[in-house]
């Protein structure tokens, strides 16, 4: 037995495991001792000992009405999941007249929106038409991809190319194209990392491109002080192939979203199709080799039927999700690929639509409604000459999705896919939600009442402040019990809590006997009750908890 588990166990489970492994054989007491121990583990887990407003950013949790770990059982409630409102006009569109923009073909918005000091910033890739063909990329022989390219705006629609000077085009540098030391770039994923000591490595960029030792894509990373001058990282930190749609931080680590290139298998060691999975490192020097599922369709059920060129639903390129503390909210493009005889990829067929997932980890993904079509391409299509033989796919980020004000920004792409690719055309659009407004839970239609709970939270600061997000809040009241869903008297019946302002974004409750400091250090679950009535249909949306 590993004297490191030993004493890993409580002083009471070591002397029970003694007195057991007098009578039992040496492999049937290490079985003993690792139920122990994960006894033990489970009633320290997370769910167990709460949340805790202490271990996030801020001093605030966010419990999403479509997340099923946070509000775990409900009660004649379902769920009620929003659509969000497309622009109709796009927001970043080709450079068709500037000879020397690399981005005269296509936008692509595999990429990053960031809100600064109230301008924003963007990073997008650009396509053009190659000088020559690449004879290495059979999909796209006449199409230059990259390189990333960079946008500023006062208000979020109305956007500038700045001309950076940094890459030479069809013989002039007076472009927005960011210089970086690959001939093919794709994706640019950018986060703002304020913790970093070092200045220079304020700005990180995951990017997409494509190794000198590889004919598959891969990513690489890069550094900046301003997010304009880049300093690239190690050619294929990553050696596996992969594309990315996403890179975030979440509980101190770094992680990259992305679909596995070509290589992807399923199991039984067969090929596999667009799947999602996450790579990660603690400190965005190193990366693990090894990847994690995110998230994952079925595969169909005869190995034959699988793999990238075969007919019916794929993730493609990830999880472009996005973190807020304690929960991540992301989409995943529906890819739904339609090959053609002799065109693996289906031009002019396969279609892409937005679906809706969330996350409590960072790296496990979960539909609140398994196939929801949450955007339809239908509903934020780009403008396409009449004739043109095509279908369209939505692109999505995680880096392109965040609150600006009362409401919810989900920037994203719109790829036109042509039967003849001389019609190649893609272009970057807007749209948008109330904040948080994934979706909400409500009665069943016929239900008067039902209620909600949430997971565990520990409260441990006085000033503990509850706020809803929510319509018909007339109709609800929060009531505490302790982490056995034992009510608790001062705080539930008549003492249960209410919202003192009218339908919002941030109604706040309060308690006819007075505020939550009493529950200082403890861990509680709050029970929400709705109640059909005079007033606006109950629709909670999202319920926060913040401390001073």
């Amino acid at each position: 037995m590993s004297t490191r588990l030993l004493h890993r166990l409580l002083p009471s489970d070591r002397r029970r495991l003694g007195r057991a492994s007098r009578f039992l054989p040496p492999w049937l007491a290490l079985g003993f001792c690792l139920a122990l121990s994960a006894g033990h583990a489970a009633e320290n887990s997370p769910a167990r000992a709460g949340l805790s407003l202490g271990a996030y950013s801020g001093k605030r949790l966010t419990f999403l009405a479509i997340d099923d770990y946070a509000l775990p059982l409900r009660g004649e409630l379902c769920y009620y999941l929003s659509k969000p409102t497309v622009r109709a006009e796009p927001v970043i569109t080709p450079s068709r007249g500037n000879p020397h923009a690399t981005d005269d073909v296509a936008t692509h918005f595999y990429g990053t929106v960031l809100h600064e000091n109230g301008r924003f910033r963007m990073w997008y890739y650009g396509v053009g038409w190659a000088a020559t063909p690449n004879d290495k990329d059979i999909e796209t022989t006449k199409l230059r991809e990259g390189p990333v390219c960079y946008a500023e705006s006062q208000d979020g629609l109305h956007w500038t190319k700045p001309k950076l000077g940094q890459v030479v085009h069809h013989g002039g540098s007076d472009n927005n194209a960011i210089a970086l030391p690959d001939a093919k770039t794709e994706g640019a994923f950018v986060i703002r990392d304020d913790r970093d000591p070092d200045p220079t490595r304020r700005y990180k960029m995951v990017y997409e491109n494509r190794p000198a030792h590889d004919r598959f894509m891969s990513v690489r990373t890069a550094t900046s002080a301003d997010g304009i001058t880049w300093k690239a990282g190690p050619d294929a930190p990553i050696k596996e192939g992969l594309e990315p749609c996403a890179f975030y931080q979440h509980e101190g680590l770094f992680y990259v979203s992305a679909q596995f290139a070509p290589r992807a298998v399923s199991e039984g060691g067969h090929r596999g199709g667009r799947q999602g999975y996450v790579w990660v490192s603690t400190d965005f020097k190193t990366w693990l080799q090894e990847a994690g599922e995110a998230f994952l369709l079925p595969e169909p059920a005869e190995p034959n039927d699988r793999g990238l060129d075969r007919p019916g639903m794929q993730v493609h390129l990830g999880v472009g999700a996005v973190s807020q503390g304690n929960v991540l909210v992301g989409l995943y493009c529906q890819w739904n690929s339609q090959p053609k005889a002799g065109d693996w990829f289906g031009r002019g067929t396969t279609t892409g639509d937005f679906g809706l997932l969330v996350s409590s980890d960072g790296q496990h993904f979960r539909e609140p409604v398994k196939g929801h079509v949450f955007m339809s391409r239908n509903a934020s299509r780009a403008a396409v000459t009449p004739g043109i033989r095509h279908q369209q796919i939505l692109q999505q980020s995680g880096n392109g999705i965040l609150n600006i004000g009362n409401e919810t920004w989900i920037y994203h792409g719109r790829w036109v896919n042509p039967e003849k690719l001389e019609n190649y055309y893609a272009e970057i659009a807007l749209a948008t939600l109330p904040r948080d407004r994934w979706g909400a839970v409500g009665l069943y239609p016929r239900s008067t009442s039902g209620a909600v709970w949430s997971a565990p939270l520990t409260l441990q600061q006085a000033g503990a402040l509850v706020t809803l997000n929510a319509d018909g809040v007339r109709g609800m009241r929060v009531e505490v019990a302790d982490a056995n869903f034992q009510l608790l008297p001062e705080f539930s019946g008549d003492n249960a809590g209410q919202a003192v302002a009218a339908d919002g974004l941030d109604c706040a409750v309060t308690w006819p006997r007075g505020n939550l400091d009493a529950l200082t250090g403890r861990t509680v679950r709050l029970k929400i009750s709705l109640q059909r009535g005079d007033y606006a249909e109950p629709r909670l949306f999202a319920l926060y908890v913040t401390c001073p």
